[in-house]
């Protein structure tokens, strides 16, 4: 198991944990959560043994294997399958292991490094990683892809599918599905709750912990506690301890006025100094329950949207597409103000390619597309990050869309977004995802749009960012359309669930789980043509046994009649030659002169009678072995 004995974990001399005291025992599944900066991932970096603590101790076993998700990947030339491969070191070492003694013919060795190969399930690593890469929504024509020609987003989960087929003992996931849809998401969740390794996550999906973790390690005030549960389950305890906190906090400072009341009222008064004094002495002993601070560092709200025209935009049998080829067909949306509409779909289905048309950043193909005149889009991808100025703060681009707005107004608009002090002034360059993506959130929100367009607005957010654009949603008036594997921001924003499958958009009957239980259809709907190749291979095999069998009749056929033809042949052959000098013979006018041998010329007539009976013969019987093996079927070549 792991273990951490009075730890304390410090960063640039800033302690971040302090006096640690629990165990995780093998097996299992722990969600590690804390706000931005409190040292998640510095505790994943002790773990796997990338920091030391400032004191105290950790134990883990030292025969355990450690699997991590790689933060970059390098443009390799290596296909992806092989890629994934690699990252379980010791199959890689058994492969060249045998290679080498199979050239060096040492049977004994090879039987020993086979024999290790079948129990770390060699045999079966190709097909494991294959099933990785299917559920991370890779198709079996990337397989041999070189890494170098993924995206990044497509590296990611390159990385994330190496580190799943890595055998690991210890498995550290941070943020694993960023970068992921709901789809990959639903079967990374399925994957996890299989796993036999002890896992620890990070993760700012609470359905996704809730589903995947039966504990919670929390970094609060720099302690680190372990519940029981779920996120749920720890949010409820949490909630109910900051309640108790609370409350002995108000009951604390009720006694701590009673006291300074008194203490101000008697301490200039001698008979009752020696109780003031001894009250004061009270005072200082008093532990301060520290308030529970449950407020988010986030508060920010939609501005109401100058127009709210009906409807604000209309799609008719539109087509959109790249390079003139239509993904998606036969379009009837319209959007009006408080549509909550959430995007569903597979990879590659054409939600983002939806959400573009909407915005406009692509043309259609065929249709319509109609805009309000007051329309006011704000459309958030993740490319959008991109095209933040690096060398610029959050206020200066604030500034730049609103050079006339006083620079208080701005900041006091940016605190809302937790960047406060030097944080908006700071330039944007060093800037994390989550950072980067609340600056976006909030430069499009000013615009007062009122159609939001959302392509997974909350990658990179935390937990409490999250729960801040959900109730920022909810009060916005205008209409919304989301992308999201964030099922808790689906359940709580979206009114409608749209599914964008076989080139189509259209509502879909049910919720949540329904569409979860959809996909699971679909993946075994999806098995039963892998179960069809395996039954077409096995007729494939059946029938060129059959074939072969029959080929072999044929022959067999055949063979006797070729045989007797070719025989023939030669037969006819000296036959003809016989008769032809027979006739040549019986040609001479000696033969018939007075005096010849008249015995001879009676052998010789004979025979010629002879001859051409067995030639006819011979004739009619090759014409019969030649119209047998005509209606033969000709063998194949």
């Amino acid at each position: 198991m792991i273990a951490l004995k009075q730890l304390t974990l410090a960063r640039a001399g800033n302690p971040l944990i302090e006096g640690a005291d629990l165990q995780i025992h093998p097996g299992w599944r722990v969600g590690l959560v804390g706000a931005n900066g409190a040292g998640k991932s510095s505790l994943f970096a002790l773990l796997a043994g990338e920091l030391h603590a400032e004191n105290g101790d950790l134990f883990i076993p030292p025969n355990w294997s450690l699997a991590r998700v790689s933060q970059e990947t390098p443009a390799l030339p290596d296909g992806a399958l092989d890629f994934v491969l690699d990252g379980d070191t010791e199959l890689r070492r058994l492969e060249r292991e045998i290679a080498a003694a199979e050239a060096a013919g040492d049977g004994e060795l090879i039987g020993q490094l086979h024999a290790r190969y079948g129990d770390i399930g060699g045999y079966a690593a190709k097909a494991r990683a294959a099933e990785v890469l299917h559920g991370l929504g890779f198709a079996d024509t990337d397989f041999h892809r070189p890494v170098a020609e993924f995206s990044g987003g497509w590296r990611v989960r390159l990385n994330l599918a190496r580190a799943l087929s890595c055998r690991a003992d210890l498995l550290l996931l941070d943020e694993p599905t960023n970068h992921l849809d709901l789809d990959a998401v639903l079967w990374l969740e399925a994957w996890l709750k299989n796993t036999p390794s002890t896992l620890i996550l990070i993760s700012h999906d609470r359905d996704f912990l809730d589903a995947v973790v039966g504990h919670i390690m929390a970094i609060e005030q720099q302690r680190l506690t372990l519940y029981t549960g779920g996120y749920s389950d720890y949010e409820n305890a949490r909630a109910a301890r900051l309640a108790v906190q609370q409350s002995t906090f108000e009951a604390q400072q009720r006694q701590i006025a009673h006291l300074q009341k008194f203490i101000d009222r008697f301490k200039a008064k001698a008979t009752k100094a020696r109780q003031a004094q001894s009250r004061v002495k009270a005072l200082a002993r008093m532990e301060v329950v520290a308030a529970a601070h449950v407020d988010s560092p986030f508060n920010f709200s939609f501005r109401t949207p100058a127009n709210l025209p009906d409807p604000l935009l209309v799609v008719h049998q539109g087509e959109a597409g790249y390079n003139g080829r239509p993904l998606l067909q036969k379009l009837e949306m319209t959007l009006r103000p408080g549509c909550r509409i959430g995007l569903l779909g597979r990879n590659g289905a054409g939600k983002s390619t939806l959400i573009k048309l909407l915005a406009g950043e692509i043309p259609l193909l065929a249709g319509e597309r109609k805009e309000a005149k007051a329309l006011t889009i704000g459309y958030f991808a993740q490319h959008q990050l991109e095209q933040l100025r690096p060398d610029e703060s959050p206020l200066q681009h604030l500034q730049c869309q609103e050079p006339e707005t006083p620079e208080q107004a701005l900041r006091d608009y940016l605190g809302g977004f937790d960047f406060r002090g030097d944080m908006a002034t700071r330039p944007v360059g060093p800037f994390s995802g989550g950072e980067k993506s609340r600056l976006a959130l909030a430069l499009l929100i000013r615009h007062q749009p009122n159609l939001l367009l959302l392509d997974e607005p909350t990658n990179h957010l935390d937990l409490e960012m999250r729960e801040a654009i959900c109730f920022a949603l909810q009060e916005y008036e205008g209409g919304v359309v989301l992308v999201s594997h964030d099922r808790h921001l689906l359940r709580t924003v979206a009114d409608e669930l749209w599914l964008v499958n076989d080139g189509r958009a259209s509502l879909f009957d049910g919720d949540l789980d329904d569409y979860a239980s959809w996909l699971a259809a679909c993946r075994a709907a999806e098995k039963v043509p892998e179960a069809s190749v395996q039954e077409q291979k096995a007729e494939r095999k059946q029938k060129r046994e059959e074939e072969a069998a029959a080929r072999q009749e044929l022959l067999r056929q055949r063979r006797p009649l070729v045989k007797e033809l070719e025989q023939l042949d030669k037969q006819l052959a000296v036959l003809g030659e016989e008769a032809e000098t027979l006739e040549t013979t019986l040609a001479d006018p000696a033969l018939y002169a007075p005096g010849a041998d008249r015995q001879r010329l009676e052998q010789l007539t004979r025979r010629q009678s002879e001859l051409r009976e067995t030639l006819e013969a011979s004739e009619l019987r090759w014409l019969e072995v030649h119209e047998a093996l005509e209606a033969l079927p000709a063998p194949e070549r």
